[in-house]
């Protein structure tokens, strides 16, 4: 059966496109520097960011990890949400692997961290605390919903971090779809941060990958980092041409997801039990009422039966993402299955 999978937009495969730029894609040693399809990717990956330099990176994990590593040392701290995907899913690594101290911070509603809390947090010039180095966001926020944050916001933040001489690190997975939700060049959303990464893999439709991106001089350090952590790549431009026509191509239609994700929101309102929230991007979550007679895990597997899949976040809640494989017939497919699943 061919499921109709909204898991994750991490579940996304490599277009036509992409398989045949893999196909032909001109390779060479990237540890040596050598691969020129790495290079150009990561080349184009700064200039869409707005900054100096990029390094391809395995992951999104790896190059949050790298980021945190290159901004901190040992016993240094980030400042970070409560709800954020590096601390909440990266296996703890800044902490076991860079021995890296976080302070979490609740995330509001729409992700951001209030000012006054981060303010609070920072520590005084005293050897009974760790120092205060780094502040990370995350845009869009996947645990708040997909929310997205302005670039207001962000260069609020990244003005208050570098007054106190602190730096900002911007977990950008999907900050492409942050961009179209607000109709905006990503740059003003990754410009005020001192390093950003964003994932290739994920609605961008690349089967491996993620670029961190920000001056030289971290960049190198980062590199460094990736070889520590077993990142260093050989002929890794079969992988980096897809992640190309990903930036090139796949940033341009990802509205689309956005204006799918609404109206399976719409459509799953309709069905009695179900709580659904307003999505602000590719994200929709829902929760399943009292009078439904099934937990979430239960609705999923009954989901399958019916050809949809579906991530399940709680007892009775749901996270559905949307993305280049599911398209208008795939949605009206899921809120039928909803609609069948509950009764």
């Amino acid at each position: 059966m061919e499921y109709i999978d909204l898991r994750s937009d991490t579940v996304t495969k490599p277009t036509p496109e992409m398989r045949e730029a893999m196909a032909k894609a001109e390779v060479g040693d990237d540890v040596y520097g050598e691969d020129p399809t790495v290079n150009r990717l990561q080349a184009l990956a700064a200039e869409k960011t707005g900054k100096e330099a990029g390094l391809f990176v395995s992951s999104g994990t790896m190059g949050n990890l790298a980021a945190v590593l290159a901004h901190c040392g040992r016993g240094d701290e980030v400042i970070v949400g409560n709800k954020a995907h590096t601390f909440l899913f990266e296996a703890g690594g800044v902490s076991a692997l860079g021995g890296v101290h976080s302070c979490q911070l609740p995330n509001r509603p729409d992700g951001s961290l209030a000012l006054e809390d981060v303010e609070a947090a920072i520590r005084p010039d005293d050897p009974h605390d760790p120092i205060s180095r780094l502040i990370c966001l995350e845009n869009t926020h996947n645990r708040c919903g997909g929310t997205f944050q302005t670039p207001e916001y962000t260069g609020q933040v990244a003005e208050f971090a570098h007054e106190r001489g602190l730096a900002v690190h911007l977990d950008g997975a999907r900050v492409f779809n942050a961009s179209a939700a607000q109709g905006i060049d990503v740059k003003k959303l990754t410009g005020p941060a001192d390093s950003v990464m964003f994932c290739l893999s994920k609605g961008l439709c690349a089967p491996v990958g993620s670029v961190l991106c920000g001056s030289q001089e971290f960049i190198k350090k980062a590199h460094r980092i990736r070889k520590m952590l077993g990142g260093g790549m050989r002929q890794a431009g079969i992988l980096a041409a897809a992640g190309i026509i990903a930036l090139e191509k796949m940033t341009l239609r990802l509205a689309e997801d956005h204006a799918r994700a609404k109206n399976l929101a719409d459509g799953l309102r309709q069905i009695p039990g179900l709580e659904v929230g307003e999505p602000a991007t590719n994200m929709v979550f829902l929760s399943v009422g009292e009078s439904v007679p099934y937990s979430a895990q239960e609705l999923a597997a009954r989901l399958k039966g019916n050809g949809v899949l579906a991530g399940v976040t709680g007892s009775r809640q749901f996270r559905l993402v949307l993305h280049y494989w599911i398209d208008d017939a795939g949605v009206e497919a899921a809120i039928k299955a909803f609609g069948e699943a509950v009764r």
